[in-house]
């Protein structure tokens, strides 16, 4: 397949194209759910192909094709330069920002690969962590899960970049759904929606203990049906970590894809407020806020060798003490403003093309424990895993809702939890009002399997390094 590619690169050359690259991809994907220690479904898939990217006198073209045959590809190489032709005519001229190539062979690092552990093994995981929740009375429905991808591409373009990847993704979950007649409280764990993800592999799973936790996931479930709800008003709060990496994800990550700020999302998921008249001048967060963009972390589900523009993974800046310093960039957007790309442009497989996505957005760790961010709080609540939110469509004004809040007082945990809280706030003012953030100890890359953008839908894997972090004076209610 290599050669093939390589093949159509020079044609595409010899047929006047101003710039071309080919990804060949393989992914294979396997499901597991189960419901209260029963099998609910199980699922597998295989699907592979090439995307051809062509880019000609200002104009973009793209075609895609599962047929393998060098006819096959070739006719789709066609398409796309025949698409880039007519596009060219409409272009008012594209800027695309240089690149080195890259001849490069790239692994994420696992001990074992899940696709060889047997099938039993991992659905009998999940039957006795279910069925450990349902010995709880009021837990009515006790879900357990696992999702496995591995992704082969090949990537070559016209620059001489000649790049192999093999990335292998792991996740699991466990869910409790407890209810009683007049309500209905859910604890998940060890992350909401789905769990938590990583590129590695089985490892990751048997290290989660989803069996050790599901007893207290079961109680915690229950016990918020007789729960009180916290008086609306301003509280000092500490956002643990799983619920800090949607924080940042919808209110930093979002907002600094810089097609989104150009307004190429706006029809679809909307804009930013974070303007280029504001690079480098606008006070995001406190001193104590730094957030960035990293492919390189090992297990991150964000973490890659390279996007799928041939750019090499990298570290850079989104926020750097407090003060907003950069964007997520690909080649095109980075060139607007005079910048090299970052490696943000990635596509969900082989027949989409690759638009910016977050990588591992950040929150960089502080210098306290958890312990001292509760002990800097007179009354306040310690807010966990998320439960909904929404935020508008330049990412300013916004609201979420967590599975349960932990009271504080006299700077200590009191045991008593209360139901369906929700915080509210505005992004910059809420960053701003952030006096400490957890340490190394507490800070772990939680991994989102389900960012969903742009038109039509692709859905991306994306990562958030967080630890629990303290608020102050922030707007505390009910969610209805």
């Amino acid at each position: 397949m290599r050669d093939l590619l390589k093949d159509v690169m020079e044609y595409l050359k010899s047929k006047g194209a101003d710039y071309a690259d080919a990804r060949y991809e393989e992914h294979r994907l396997e499901n597991i759910t189960v419901e209260n220690a029963n099998l609910k479904s199980l699922s597998y898939d295989f699907d592979r192909g090439v995307g051809i990217r062509v880019l000609y006198k200002g104009g973009w073209g793209f075609a895609a094709t599962d047929k393998l045959g060098k006819d096959r590809v070739m006719k789709a190489a066609d398409l796309a330069l025949e698409i880039a032709k007519e596009s060219s005519s409409r272009s008012k001229g594209t800027e695309f920002a240089a690149e080195e190539p890259h001849k490069d062979e790239f692994r994420s690092p696992f001990e074992k690969d899940p696709f060889e552990v047997p099938l039993g093994e991992k659905i009998d995981l999940l039957k006795e962590a279910t069925s450990s929740m349902m010995k709880k009375s009021d837990v009515r429905r006790a879900v357990g899960n696992m999702d496995f991808r591995k992704i082969t591409k090949v990537f070559v373009n016209t620059e001489g970049s000649d790049i192999e990847q093999l990335i292998l993704i792991s996740g699991a979950g466990i869910v409790a759904y407890a209810a009683s007649e007049n309500d209905f409280q859910v604890r998940s764990y060890p992350s909401s929606f789905g769990g938590d993800y990583a590129t590695r592999g089985w490892e990751f799973v048997e290290q989660m203990d989803l069996i050790g936790n599901s007893e207290r996931v079961a109680e915690e479930a229950s016990a918020l049906l007789k729960a009180e709800e916290i008086e609306p008003g301003e509280y000092d709060i500490v956002i643990d970590g799983q619920q800090m990496a949607l924080q940042v994800h919808e209110s930093c990550g979002h907002p600094t894809e810089l097609d989104r700020v150009f307004g190429y999302e706006i029809s679809f998921a909307g804009g930013s407020f974070l303007q280029p008249d504001k690079l480098n001048k606008l006070r995001y967060g406190s001193d104590v806020v730094s957030i960035t963009a990293d492919a390189t972390i090992p297990g991150g589900l964000g973490s890659f060798g390279y996007d799928d523009e041939g750019v090499k993974a990298q570290k850079s800046f989104l926020v750097k003490d407090g003060m907003f310093v950069g964007y997520l960039m690909d080649r095109q957007t980075a060139a607007k403003l005079g910048m090299r790309s970052n490696g943000a442009a990635r596509a969900q497989s082989w027949r989409n093309i690759p638009i910016i996505r977050m990588t591992n957005i950040n929150l960089l760790p502080g210098g306290y424990t958890l312990d001292d961010l509760v002990s800097g709080i007179d009354y306040g609540f310690l807010l966990s895993m998320n439960k909904s939110w929404s935020i508008d469509d330049m990412r300013v004004n916004f609201q979420f809702a967590t599975e349960i809040a932990y009271e504080i007082k006299g700077g200590k945990l009191t045991g008593r939890i209360f139901k369906n809280p929700v915080y509210y706030g505005r992004t910059t003012e809420f960053w701003n009002s952030c006096d400490g953030i957890a340490d190394q100890s507490s800070w772990h890359v939680w991994g989102l399997p389900n960012c969903g953008k742009g038109q039509p839908m692709q859905v991306m894997y994306v990562g958030h390094g967080t630890s629990p972090a303290r608020f102050r004076n922030v707007k505390v209610g009910v969610a209805r």
